[in-house]
């Protein structure tokens, strides 16, 4: 049985949609044992009287709020609803952990709580962004750490490659380096000596790309420091916000374009569906032991329900493990 434990009281929507979302995951996927974490009064008032049997709830004194400083929160929360979920991982009672809270708390509890993998320097956030062919690309590292030596972003490479193989079933994903320029020597002195061990490691390094072409797939895996991975994902977030209410604007200026746009509303909402985060799951946070899963903030059921499947798509292709045993290697 897959075990799933989620913090119920992380996020915008915390506990009444992150609670519906398990209760849907639980009844899709029967298999699963969802562990709620939480208060358990809060958790039960959502959960109504028909609680699905593979649905425990583990009762958590405290949360940790948007606010609250990470490691602090962290370190002095220990009876916090992430934190404990982050426990259950560390004591085996758990595969994975879900939660839509504080981001530097749940990194902090993925270090502190789950701890590092043997050889890992540093864990990276993971996530996919949508792609014109809709296959996507992995990016790695969008936020866990804001400064990167060329060693982590080579790991970052390696634990990418058997992303794509083990989730999404590529033999020999493209990997790509961000950088300003495709040329070998174009970059600071971070990504040249990246280039170079990139270049020479067990993975299909294509070489640098550049961010205007990312959306159309001009790599499978892209490799970045968080700072710069950062930056480029929240810029990509709000040329995409921008870009919709500039449409939707236009459309309803007039009852000629009201006209129109009924008759492209139908593809208008296909492309929006590319660039939705519900329809992407989480960001895992790769390079612990255990499967550590950071939900986007304002998730609803569907953004809760698609963590869970991808959470239960990693644990049942063996991912964390096999991303340890590549690590220990080197």
């Amino acid at each position: 049985m897959v075990r799933i434990a989620i913090d119920a009281m992380g996020g915008d929507h915390a506990p009444s949609l992150i609670v519906q979302g398990a209760v849907e995951a639980a009844l899709e996927w029967p298999e699963l044992q969802i562990k709620l974490v939480g208060d358990t009064a809060q958790i039960e008032k959502h959960l109504g009287a028909k609680k699905p049997s593979n649905i425990e709830i583990i009762h958590a004194d405290d949360v940790i709020g948007p606010d609250d400083e990470p490691v602090k929160a962290v370190r002095r929360k220990k009876s916090s609803s992430m934190v404990m979920a982050g426990q259950l991982v560390r004591e085996g009672h758990a595969e994975a952990m879900l939660s839509a809270g504080n981001t530097g708390a749940l990194m902090t509890t993925g270090l502190l709580v789950v701890g590092r993998m043997e050889g890992m320097e540093r864990p990276a956030l993971v996530t996919m962004l949508p792609t014109m062919d809709d296959v996507g690309c992995l990016a790695l590292d969008l936020g866990a750490n804001m400064d990167a030596k060329p060693e982590h972003l080579l790991q970052y490479a390696i634990m990418g490659s058997i992303y794509r193989s083990k989730m999404n079933g590529m033999e020999k994903p493209r990997v790509g380096l961000l950088n300003v320029g495709t040329e070998a020597m174009k970059g600071n002195e971070l990504t040249k000596a990246a280039y170079e061990l990139m270049d020479s490691a067990p993975i299909n390094f294509i070489g640098n790309v550049e961010a205007r072409d990312v959306l159309l797939r001009n790599c499978d895996v892209l490799i970045c420091d968080g700072f710069a991975g950062n930056i480029m994902l929240k810029a990509m977030e709000g040329t995409a916000g921008t870009l919709f209410k500039a449409i939707r604007d236009v459309f309803s200026s007039s009852l000629l374009t009201k006209l129109a746009a009924a008759l492209v509303l139908p593809r208008m909402r296909q492309l929006r569906g590319k660039m939705d985060y519900k329809e992407h799951g989480g960001a895992p946070l790769l390079g612990v032991n255990g499967l550590v899963v950071k939900c986007h903030g304002s998730s609803d059921v569907k953004a809760v329900k698609n963590a869970v499947r991808q959470a239960k798509l990693a644990i049942e292709s063996n991912l964390i493990s096999s991303i340890a045993a590549e690590i220990s290697r080197k």
